[in-house]
């Protein structure tokens, strides 16, 4: 028996529309961003998101979209093949797969449920929209796939797979089941692998948003080891329309790297941040360095800019700087996201509600 929960009681049919996707995980930070761009880009089309609602799906992420007609949201697992089913047999054009644990610690605490979700879930996702022959299958991955870089290196699609944490490995997994499919059945899958996001809507467990609440709130600023770890990071509106010229002009079977490409230290970024907010340095506590950590990411992201014509258009200065507004003017969310508050909510307000997807 599926365990999907319709959500929007407004929608009854999305009639006749230009495109209808399914993403999974929309509730997130990046595909809540994702879903925002794709109906502001293409008001003809919908799309349904398929969340289970975990410590880190917020619908508040998605709150202005709640009465857009075009807009479905349905309360599921990944992993629940009923649940899976019976959506994809709404006939979509397209499945944008988001849906992932992705914190690093936690998956050295625990390594189970990211199994679970990262590689299960996949696993279903890739076997419902195979047999529901779904035109398109789009899949998010990590740059932490390819493990630490030595320094002043990069990595491009045909470099090897050396994950070094199990959310690393359990994401490194998912990209060959990925692969499998279309080798084997050529179900037309595509795969990017993005550098660190950043941007409006990050769950406040993750760096950079960690380093800015602490700062506004005059907290410390827990920097690993020597904070001389690098990464490159992407302002997340970049990302999105990265992602969207996959969907819509990537080859199936190929894989796209979506890099800035000028990798910072943890240290630089977070002064950057106290600079920002003409903040003291002293802030900054240097603590115990985590097992396992990469020292270096970085992606080679020539294929997608020459093949599909994508470039980054928000340096890191001016997306640092719209991040720390957003974040600085949303304190309501928060102060609701870390105090769990959101979480509280969404739990009463499921209690009763309906299960069937009639609606859709």
């Amino acid at each position: 028996m599926t365990t999907c929960t319709i959500i929007s009681q407004h929608l009854v049919s999305f009639g006749e529309c230009d495109l209808k996707i399914l993403v999974t995980g929309g509730a997130g930070f990046i595909g809540s961003n994702f879903i925002r761009h794709f109906l502001n880009t293409y008001p003809e089309s919908a799309v349904v998101n398929l969340d289970k609602l975990t410590y880190a799906g917020n619908l508040d992420n998605l709150s202005d979209l709640q009465t857009r007609p075009a807009y479905q949201f349905i309360r599921g697992d990944i992993c629940d093949a009923d649940c899976v089913r019976d959506i994809l047999a709404q006939h979509f054009d397209a499945v944008v797969h988001f849906a992932a644990e992705s914190h690093v610690d936690r998956s050295i605490a625990d390594a189970g449920e990211f199994i679970r979700t990262n590689v299960q879930g996949t696993c279903t996702m890739l076997e419902a929209s195979r047999r529901a022959k779904l035109p398109r299958f789009l899949h998010i991955s990590s740059d932490e796939v390819y493990g630490t870089l030595a320094p002043g290196e990069s990595a491009d699609e045909q470099s090897p797979l050396q994950p070094n944490s199990p959310y690393a490995a359990s994401k490194a997994a998912s990209d060959l089941l990925v692969r499998s499919f279309w080798q084997t059945y050529r179900f037309p899958a595509l795969l990017t692998r993005c550098a660190n996001n950043y941007g409006p809507y990050q769950f406040p467990e993750k760096f950079l948003p960690l380093m800015i609440t602490n700062a506004l709130e005059g907290k410390p600023l827990p920097v690993y080891g020597d904070g001389l770890n690098e990464r490159d990071w992407i302002f997340v509106e970049d990302h999105c329309r990265a992602l969207d010229r996959v969907l819509q002009s990537g080859r199936p079977g190929e894989t796209y790297n979506i890099g800035y490409g000028q990798p910072l230290t943890n240290l630089s970024v977070v002064r950057r941040l106290l600079q920002i907010l003409h903040k003291p340095e002293d802030q900054i506590r240097f603590v115990e360095d985590r097992p396992g950590h990469d020292r270096r990411y970085a992606l080679d992201s020539r294929k997608i800019r020459t093949e599909l014509g994508w470039e980054p258009t928000t340096t890191f200065e001016e997306g640092l700087l719209r991040t720390v507004e957003w974040y600085r003017s949303h304190a309501v969310w928060v102060q609701k996201t870390k105090s769990g508050e959101y979480r509280d909510y969404y739990s009463r307000f499921y209690e009763n509600r309906p299960s069937s997807l009639a609606q859709l």
